[in-house]
C-alpha cells in the first residue's frame, strides 16, 4: 500500500469518525433531520450499508460508511435524500481535499460527470418546446458554426435531437478523459473535428437505429444550443435552466473560476493520490462539465416529477415532460435512463476522480443523489443508493440477486 493510499484510509477514518461521533446537533433548518436515532435512513447509510448484490439463501453482508470509504480508499462523498417533494436529509461524509483536510458538506461541489447529460438535455428540449427545433428534424438545419459531416449513412437517415438525447444518432466517441492543467483544451467544434485527445464525432451507422452511448452526440447537442442562442454554453444553462430550477450554486462553466476553487472537491485516484490540478477541465460541457450538489440535483428530479404530472411549467410543459421521461426500446428517455421496471429516472457519471449517481421516481415524489470524489466512488454511491431504497421501502434502486455460485444479471442502479 503506498503512501497516499495509507494516508486517505487514516484521513477518512478519523475524519468520517469524528463527524459522526462529535458534530453538534444540526440546527433545526438544518437538511439533516434533528435527532436522527439507529434504524432511521439516514442511520443505516451510516451504519449498516447493504452490497450491490445478494446470493439467494445467504444472510446479506453489511459494513458501516466508514468502513467502506476506508476499503475503497473513497475520500469523501454527499448524500441528498428526496422524501414527497422535499430534501428530507442532506449530509457530507469525508473529505473534499486530503491536503487541507477541509470536509465535505452537502454544498460542497463536485463533477457531475455523466449526468450532465440529463440536465443539459432540458435547454434542447426548450427549443423544441418554443418552436425553434424540431426534435425529429435534422439538426444540421440548424448548426452554424459546425456541421455533422455527410456521409453514406446520413444519406439513410438524418441524425436529430431526438437520435441525439437518446443514443440513437449513431454517431462515435462515447465518453471524454478530459484536459489536465497543463493540457490546452479545443472548443466545442475543435472537440467534434478531434482538435484533441478523442477521436472526430462522425456518424459510422444508419441514425435512429441501434443504442450506443455517445457523450460525442451530446457534444453536438451542446453546439447546437451554442449556435441557436449565439451565447456560451454555460451562460445558456444559467438563464435557461439553472435559475429556473434554483441550481443557484451549480454550473456548468469549464475551467470553474478561480473564486469558486475553495467549495469544491478534489478528486482522487483509487491508490489516494490527487488527479493532477486536482480536476480535469470538461469542454464537453453538456456531456461532462456539470459541477453541483446531490442537493441542487433533487431540486432538478423534483421539477421534472412536477412537469411530468402537470404542476409546474419553469422549464417544461407536462407534454415534453412525458415523452422526456418516456423510455424507448432500451429504456432510455431524452437524456435521463429509465429503470426497468419503468418507474424511475436516472443517471451515473463517471470523470476523472469523481463517481456519482442518482435515481428518481417519475410518478412520484421520492429520489437519491449521491456524488462522491474518487474513481474508486462508483461502487460505494451505488450501495449507499441502494440503502437508502431499502430503507424507506421504495421498489428500487435494488441489490442484485445472484444464485450460489453464479454471476448473476440484474437491474444495476447506474447507466450511462
Amino acid at each position: 500500500m503506498n503512501a497516499a493510499r495509507t494516508a486517505l484510509i487514516a484521513w477518512t477514518s478519523c475524519a468520517l469518525a469524528t463527524a459522526l461521533a462529535c458534530a453538534p446537533p444540526s440546527p433545526p433548518d438544518s437538511s439533516v433531520p434533528e435527532g436522527a436515532a439507529d434504524g432511521s435512513p439516514q442511520a443505516l447509510v451510516e451504519s449498516s450499508l447493504m452490497p450491490t448484490f445478494t446470493v439467494r439463501g445467504e444472510p446479506v453482508a453489511r459494513s458501516s460508511l466508514a468502513d467502506r470509504m476506508a476499503e475503497l480508499g473513497v475520500p469523501g462523498v454527499s448524500v441528498a435524500v428526496l422524501v414527497d417533494g422535499e430534501i428530507a436529509w442532506a449530509r457530507g461524509y469525508g473529505l473534499a481535499d486530503i491536503e487541507s483536510g477541509r470536509r465535505v458538506t452537502p454544498n460542497t461541489l463536485f463533477q457531475a460527470a455523466s449526468i450532465s447529460k440529463p440536465v443539459a438535455a432540458l435547454a434542447a428540449l426548450r427549443l423544441v418546446e418554443s418552436g425553434r427545433v424540431d426534435l425529429d428534424g435534422d439538426v444540421n438545419a440548424h448548426l452554424t458554426s459546425w456541421r455533422v459531416p455527410d456521409n453514406e449513412f446520413t444519406e439513410q437517415a438524418p441524425v436529430t435531437l431526438r437520435g441525439l438525447l437518446t443514443h440513437r444518432a449513431g454517431l462515435t466517441v462515447w465518453g471524454f478523459p478530459g484536459y489536465g492543467p497543463d493540457e490546452e483544451a479545443p472548443d466545442g467544434p475543435g472537440v467534434l473535428d478531434g482538435h484533441g485527445n478523442t477521436d472526430p464525432v462522425r456518424v459510422y451507422k444508419a441514425p435512429g437505429g441501434s443504442w450506443r452511448y455517445s457523450g460525442g452526440g451530446y457534444t453536438v447537442m451542446q453546439q447546437l444550443v451554442v449556435d441557436l442562442h449565439g451565447k456560451p454554453f454555460a451562460a445558456v444553462m444559467r438563464e435557461e435552466v439553472l435559475d429556473l430550477i434554483g441550481m443557484s450554486r451549480s454550473t456548468y462553466e469549464q475551467p470553474i473560476p478561480l473564486e469558486r476553487r475553495d467549495d469544491i472537491a478534489t478528486g482522487y485516484r483509487p491508490d489516494g493520490d490527487r488527479v493532477p490540478g486536482g480536476r480535469h477541465t470538461y469542454p464537453e460541457q453538456a456531456a461532462a462539465g456539470l459541477w453541483t450538489t446531490p442537493s441542487e440535483l433533487a431540486l432538478y428530479a423534483r421539477e421534472m416529477q412536477r412537469a411530468w404530472r402537470g404542476e409546474s411549467t419553469r422549464v417544461l410543459g407536462e407534454g415534453l415532460a412525458r415523452e422526456m421521461l418516456t423510455p424507448d426500446a432500451d429504456d432510455w428517455g431524452l437524456g435521463p435512463a429509465i429503470s426497468e421496471d419503468g418507474e424511475r429516472f436516472r443517471h451515473g457519471g463517471s470523470n476523472q476522480g469523481f463517481r456519482c449517481t442518482f435515481a428518481a421516481y417519475i410518478d412520484g415524489d421520492d429520489g437519491v443523489f449521491v456524488m462522491t470524489n474518487s474513481d474508486s466512488g462508483g461502487e460505494l454511491a451505488s450501495e449507499i443508493a441502494i440503502t437508502v431504497a431499502h430503507a424507506y421501502g421504495w421498489s428500487g434502486p435494488r441489490a442484485e440477486e445472484r444464485a450460489p455460485g453464479g454471476d448473476g444479471t440484474g437491474e444495476g442502479t447506474e447507466r450511462e
